[in-house]
């Protein structure tokens, strides 16, 4: 079997540069450890910058979140239980789209097998061959039978876990990690948002976070420390906690009931360089991890897709060079990013060994930026997402 692009990942980054190779008149060929009914069921973050927005219209996958979305015109940030909201509109003119990540997986399977678009999902053993030469090739088992898939491009859309950058040699790859001491409790419940924009609540018990997927289906997030469990908060407690972190105007209006999703994600700040080696190229959560504060995650996969696509497409059109620069054009978004996500999770989170200074210390932060014109320019600048 011989494809141009082998992809391996069909989360919506590998499915998304498939549907843009596709376009460009690029065969690919997605390969995928878990089933396609446990991809689209994962629940995952769901701000969309409006570069990623303008990509998945490009890519013909917009239709749905247009319809659907919900634009968001600012945000809303708390300490001391009292907020104060950033107008993305009126600072950098741009607004970002609430559309359920879960959505946009959708979304692009459904273009894909519009264009009978190869995707084999529940492989094992995927294994890359010859990635850093120039006859790659991936072989995986389905079935109890083993397969190879050679092609002249890999790009590793696999996740923080998967086998892509570990085919990378350590004599090359250099990897940054901060891991932080606490993690994010999140519920989801069938309830009206507490606010129509989202809102991120600095306070002396620790930090939360009220958002939405849609008018009737709510997500919260509690700081927790790494050491508690999901099975160890009830519903109860979890509501109680949340009203003592939010705005006292949005704790008097929240509307409760049962969690129907209830789990704890850990939070780090990875980065590995490079971003290509040899015929693999890195894209996504394979290359970096930003903790979820900033919303950045699932928009720095689209753009490492948009480079990847750019740099593939000038590669196949005869332009070498394109292909040259995609781990510096990527990086260098990817640390600016980190950067936002890095200073903004420690302006609202509190720390273990956090010493009342330092509490002081973010609430006269936060205080500037509730009265600073300049300082709010900037914070909406980076949470919109920087230019592709």
């Amino acid at each position: 079997m011989r494809t141009q692009v082998a992809i391996v990942g069909g989360g919506p980054s590998g499915l998304l540069l498939s549907q843009l190779l596709h376009l460009s008149g690029i065969e690919s060929v997605v390969l995928e450890r878990r089933s396609r009914a446990h991809v689209m069921g994962r629940i995952r973050a769901g701000v969309l910058e409006p570069g990623t927005a303008r990509l998945l219209r490009r890519a013909g996958v917009g239709d749905r979140m247009d319809r659907e979305g919900h634009p968001h015109g600012g945000t809303h940030l708390s300490v001391r239980n009292q907020g104060f909201r950033v107008d993305f509109e009126a600072l950098v003119s741009e607004q970002v789209i609430v559309y359920g990540q879960t959505e946009v997986t959708k979304d692009l399977y459904a273009a894909r097998d519009a264009h009978e678009g190869t995707i084999i999902d529940e492989v094992e053993g995927v294994t890359l061959h010859d990635a850093g030469g120039e006859t790659p090739h991936v072989t995986w088992v389905k079935d109890g039978t083993e397969h190879r898939l050679d092609c002249d491009w890999i790009a590793g859309c696999d996740g923080f876990h998967g086998v892509s950058r570990r085919s990378i040699p350590a004599s090359v790859l250099t990897e940054y990690e901060r891991v932080y001491p606490f993690g994010w409790l999140g519920i989801l419940s069938e309830t009206p948002p507490v606010a129509e924009e989202l809102i991120y609540a600095n306070h002396a018990r620790g930090f939360a976070l009220c958002s939405m997927r849609n008018a009737n289906l709510s997500r919260y997030y509690l700081q927790v420390p790494n050491t508690d469990t999901a099975d160890a908060w009830s519903d109860d407690a979890f509501w109680s906690e949340l009203r003592k972190r939010i705005p006292s105007a949005a704790a008097e209006v929240l509307q409760t009931g049962p969690s129907i999703e209830k789990s704890i994600a850990p939070l780090r700040s990875f980065v590995a360089e490079p971003m290509r080696w040899g015929r693999l190229c890195l894209v996504g959560d394979a290359a970096h991890i930003v903790p979820p504060t900033g919303a950045k995650g699932l928009n720095l996969a689209m753009s490492d897709v948009h480079y990847l696509h750019e740099a593939l497409r000038h590669w196949y059109e005869g332009d070498r060079a394109a292909i040259d620069g995609y781990s510096a054009r990527a990086l260098s978004r990817v640390w600016k990013a980190t950067r936002f996500s890095w200073w903004f999770t420690t302006l609202m989170h509190r720390f273990p060994d956090q010493h009342p200074f330092d509490q002081h210390l973010r609430e006269a932060e936060l205080d500037l930026l509730a009265t600073s014109p300049r300082a709010q320019a900037a914070f909406a600048e980076n949470y919109v997402g920087l230019p592709l």
